[in-house]
């Protein structure tokens, strides 16, 4: 077996599942917040401890694949503790509409973000490639749910969801390589 260049696929992989690993992470702290602040009696909470539970779920995925491949995780995961539960928490206080707004906009940009996986992985890693695409599909279902649930009717939406989401692509790039 040749040793790891950089530029090696095995790079691009470890990159992958170090970002989606923190991303996962960063979902389950947002839906924390958001249950910290909305409480177990909010009709919202039901479909935030479904949606909360499927982020588990794809986290334990990524931790699994961290451990078995080597992977180093992200050096950000304490930010990403605190700054997901923040951003739960204070879109929750902005009340259920601006909870699901964040939502929207968050699992717009993993759409997006899993989407662009999937094309540079092709055939190259089944495993991961399936777990992806299982996770996307996910998403989409939490992102359709949050809009029918009002997440454009949350005020300043336009303003929200574009914030939302800039944050979410810097978060991305940070994770790759930090």
């Amino acid at each position: 077996m040749k040793a790891w260049q950089p530029g090696d696929r095995h790079e691009a992989t470890d990159a992958m599942i170090r970002v989606d690993q923190a991303g996962e992470y960063g979902a389950t702290r947002i839906y924390a917040g958001q249950l910290a602040v909305l409480g177990d009696r909010h009709p919202a909470s039901r479909a935030i401890h479904h949606m909360a539970a499927q982020e588990e779920r794809h986290r334990a995925f990524f931790d699994r694949m961290i451990a078995e491949r080597g992977v180093r995780p992200t050096l950000l995961q304490p930010f990403w503790n605190v700054a997901g539960f923040a951003l739960g928490a204070a879109t929750a206080a902005l009340g259920p509409d601006a909870a699901m707004a964040c939502t929207a906009a968050v699992e717009t940009e993993i759409d997006k973000h899993y989407a662009e996986q999937l094309a540079e992985l092709g055939d190259s890693d089944p495993e991961l490639s399936e777990a992806i695409a299982d996770f996307q599909a996910e998403e989409l279902e939490h992102r359709d749910h949050a809009l029918a649930a009002g997440a454009e009717n949350a005020f300043g939406y336009p303003i929200l969801s574009g914030v939302i989401r800039l944050g979410c692509k810097v978060a991305i790039a940070a994770a790759k390589r930090i």
